[in-house]
């Protein structure tokens, strides 16, 4: 998935192109004693979340709806991306340490 710049709504990202068919679910939760969850996935699908509101913020003030929309629905996705991980270290009983 590739982002629109803030305050760039009528654009397209240069190199952007769809997802593959199929590729919508990857991430599966793990059982427990299986190998560590890498969490910063998660704080970078969180970055992601975060960067998409704020376009879609944007592009609302700007009144590119159909743009506002699509950023919203990708930054949906990015935090369902985040849950899913956070919710599969809870279940491998993962800790988390504070350097991250």
């Amino acid at each position: 998935m590739t982002a629109t710049p803030a305050g760039n709504c009528g654009s397209t990202a240069e190199g952007a192109e769809p997802a593959a068919a199929g590729t919508e679910n990857l991430v599966s939760i793990p059982r427990n004693g299986s190998t560590p969850v890498d969490l910063s996935e998660a704080s970078r699908q969180l970055e992601l979340a975060i960067h998409d509101a704020r376009v879609a913020f944007d592009c609302i003030g700007l009144e590119h709806l159909e743009q506002a929309h699509e950023s919203v629905i990708t930054a949906r996705a990015a935090i369902d991306s985040a849950e899913t991980l956070v919710r599969a270290a809870l279940t491998t009983g993962q800790s988390v340490s504070p350097d991250m």
